[in-house]
This record gives C-alpha cells, sequence and structure tokens, in this order.
C-alpha cells in the first residue's frame, strides 16, 4: 500500500471530517481549540433498490417538548424517552430527514427541510453539496405535505431555492394550506406553515398539485396516506423486486409504531390519522416493507415488525447490503 503523507491524506479526505486537532503539524483554528464545539459532519446513507440510488440526507434536529404527543401524558413520553435513548432536557430529539432518489437520469428529492425555521435545520444544502450537487441540480420534488419543516427549504431567504425542478404536492394540502378561512381559525403553531404554503405556491410556477396515488417516473410513485395533513403522502421507490416506502410523518420516534392512539401536535385529523396508522403498521410489518421515515433517527431506515403481539421499530441494517 503506497505511504500517504499528512498533507496527501488531509487533502484526500471529505470535507467535513476535518477538524482541527485531528492532523498534527498545525495549530488548530480558535474555534476548534473549543471544546464545547463539537467536529459538524454531515452524515449520508446510501441503499440501491435496484437501479435507483436513494441517499439519506438530514436538514438538522430539534427537540420536540413532551406534551406535543397528544393521547400520552407528558410523563409517559418522557418515560418512553428516556429509555429509547432519545430524551433530552427539552424534549424529544427530532431528525429532519430527506430522500434523494438518483436513477442516473433523474434526481428527485424528497422533502425540503426546515431550513432554520425551527431547531438547528438548514443543513441540506450543506449534505447535497457533500454528494457535490447544487440545488439547481434537482430536477423534481415531491413535498409530502406542506408542513414547515418539510418545505422550508423551498423558499429559504423568500426566493425559489430549486429553480430547475418540478414541484409535486398533493392537491387536498394546496387547497388547505392556502385558504384563507382555515388560515384564520387556525392555532398560533401552524402560522409559519401557512405563510409558508403562499410562498410555494407564489414562487414556483412548476408546482403540479396532483391527485391521489400516481407515478412520477417510472417506478416512482405516490402513497396516499392522509390523517396527518389532509394530503399527506408517501413515496414509494420499486425496482428489480426491491422496493423502499417513505411514510413521512405516518410514524414518530418513541410513540410509533406501537400505538396508534397517541398524536403529534401538529395533525390536524387525529381520527383519520389513527385509522390510517391502524391499516398500514399491520401491513408494513406482514410484508416486511423496508420503510424511511422523516423523524426517526437517522437515516431513518427500518421496518415495523410484530413481536408478541406488540408493534415496533426495528432499524434497517443500511450499509454493506447486497
Amino acid at each position: 500500500m503506497p505511504q500517504l503523507s499528512r498533507r496527501a491524506f488531509a487533502s484526500a479526505l471529505p470535507l467535513g471530517l476535518l477538524g482541527g486537532g485531528l492532523i498534527s503539524g498545525a495549530p488548530a483554528p480558535a474555534a476548534a481549540q473549543n471544546t464545547k464545539s463539537p467536529i459538524s459532519v454531515t452524515p449520508l446513507a446510501q441503499i440501491r433498490i435496484g437501479r435507483f440510488t436513494v441517499t439519506a440526507l438530514t436538514d438538522g434536529y430539534a427537540d420536540m417538548p413532551f406534551d406535543y404527543f397528544p393521547g400520552r401524558a407528558a410523563a409517559q413520553v418522557e418515560q418512553a424517552a428516556v429509555a429509547q435513548f432519545t430524551a433530552r432536557p427539552s424534549g424529544v430529539r427530532f431528525l429532519f430527514n430527506q430522500y434523494l432518489i438518483d436513477d442516473g437520469e433523474r434526481r428527485i428529492l424528497i422533502d425540503a427541510g426546515a431550513a432554520g425555521s425551527i431547531g438547528q435545520t438548514g443543513k441540506l444544502p450543506q449534505a447535497l453539496g457533500a454528494l457535490g450537487l447544487q440545488l439547481d441540480q434537482i430536477d423534481a420534488v415531491i413535498v409530502t405535505h406542506m408542513h414547515q419543516d418539510h418545505m422550508g427549504g423551498l423558499i429559504a431567504g423568500g426566493k425559489n431555492n430549486y429553480p430547475k425542478a418540478e414541484l409535486y404536492i398533493d392537491r387536498r394540502d394546496v387547497t388547505h394550506w392556502t385558504d384563507p378561512a382555515k388560515r384564520s381559525g387556525a392555532p398560533d403553531y401552524l402560522q409559519t406553515s401557512f405563510k409558508m404554503a403562499e410562498e410555494v405556491v407564489r414562487l414556483y410556477p412548476k408546482l403540479q398539485a396532483i391527485d391521489g396515488e400516481r407515478e412520477i417516473v417510472r417506478g416512482v410513485s405516490i402513497v396516499d396516506l392522509t390523517g396527518h395533513t389532509p394530503g399527506h403522502i408517501g413515496v414509494r421507490v420499486e425496482d428489480d423486486g426491491k422496493s423502499l416506502i417513505m411514510v413521512s410523518d405516518m410514524i414518530f420516534p418513541v410513540v410509533h409504531p406501537g400505538a396508534t392512539d397517541v398524536f403529534f401536535l401538529f395533525e390536524q385529523d387525529r381520527a383519520a390519522a389513527k385509522a390510517m396508522r391502524d391499516r398500514f403498521f399491520p401491513r408494513a410489518a406482514s410484508e416486511g416493507a423496508l420503510i424511511a421515515a422523516t423523524h426517526m433517527p437517522f437515516p431513518g431506515l427500518g421496518r415495523v415488525v410484530a413481536d408478541r403481539g406488540q408493534m415496533r421499530w426495528e432499524v434497517a441494517d443500511w450499509a454493506l447490503q447486497d
């Protein structure tokens, strides 16, 4: 094996894996000498679904208060979060995972992240940059629903950040989130989503308000998961006998899939959300479906498993797969 000098070795590492003090021979920058500042690494995870490469990316994270889960007392949610090592002083740690689908011809992004509107977010452009991609190289964006943490990146800075992308959103969500009457009667915590929805419609002339389940391109299709919002959708990627279902906010950490009568504060139709989970979780378990979920621990890949009469989340082994 050829021997690399320290300089050559350093230049061969991806940006983001280097931090002051890791490579000796030069003083660490002042910021890196602060032991309270962890090294920032943009995580990536890739799997193959037939001809598709699916890359899990993340826009960042936020901690959701324990009382944001109607159906369980805050103390119960905190106890469960502690047991699952997802508890933080201010709540349950939520990731904001996005997924890039690439078949060699088109790049399709699932959701655009919160882009700084919630928690420690806004890292998606950096994550795409780690793949050598700029935002104008994305051919299509599928927005699973019009909550701020799924569309904020589309309009960050008050501009169209994906200028060459076709935008797909379920018509029911577009109708709901641009309705002045719905906005006037909505609680404060949803007002940002209503405002963003108006900006998305204004800034994206290529927006396609789609109806029901349909194929976007061969092997990439829309799955109806209404409940969390009126037009909440998922995305199925399928090729060569393999498949992956991106279920967005069908599954939340700590509370799902073990229970379907626990909700998230932002859910608009709890009865519909419960009914959808009651149908989806058993079917996913019986089929052994590979699932990608926006807010589960990175990379958000797993399966719903029936274990002694109880549904639970089983993390999928994504690395070094055949």
